[in-house]
């Protein structure tokens, strides 16, 4: 799995990131979906990897700098072929990986609440994450669930 800086505009992470947010749309009222779109993700305090294997893209992560050194996941999502890989937790590994060589202190995110997002809940959990309050302008939602950790 090839893990690099990529570009949202790119076609196909363009297409995976409409996927994910139409994904979202399924399971929260548009004021409780907080994932990127592809203008939230080229932003300057954003920056988003893929995960490729040879020309198929496997999915997508983005860390967006928090203020002082607190960094938060955003658009994390596998591409639906290949779901159950590892993909996940590969791509949330080299986030956690590069949150800390930035110097980062704690790493947060915010999830969906819906059993349909028990699995990616799980897999933070399992990375370390734990349940907190909302952080950097959330506010309490009954559609989402804020996780963070220390580095």
């Amino acid at each position: 799995m090839n893990i690099r800086i990529d570009d949202p505009k790119r076609p196909e992470v363009a297409r995976l990131l409409r996927e994910h947010l139409d994904s979202m749309a399924l399971y929260s009222p548009p004021e409780s979906v907080h994932a990127l779109d592809i203008q939230g993700s080229c932003k300057p305090d954003i920056t988003l990897w893929s995960a490729w294997e040879g020309e198929a893209l496997l999915g997508c992560c983005a860390l967006k700098k928090l203020a002082g050194q607190h960094g938060e996941i955003k658009s994390m999502c596998t591409a639906k072929e290949h779901l159950r890989r590892g993909v996940a937790a590969r791509l949330l590994q080299h986030i956690i990986d590069e949150a800390v060589r930035r110097g980062y202190c704690h790493l947060s995110l915010e999830t969906g609440s819906d059993p349909a997002f028990a699995p990616a809940r799980a897999l933070y959990a399992r990375f370390g994450f734990s349940e907190c309050g909302p952080f950097n302008g959330y506010v309490e939602d009954p559609y989402s669930v804020y996780m963070t950790r220390p580095l």
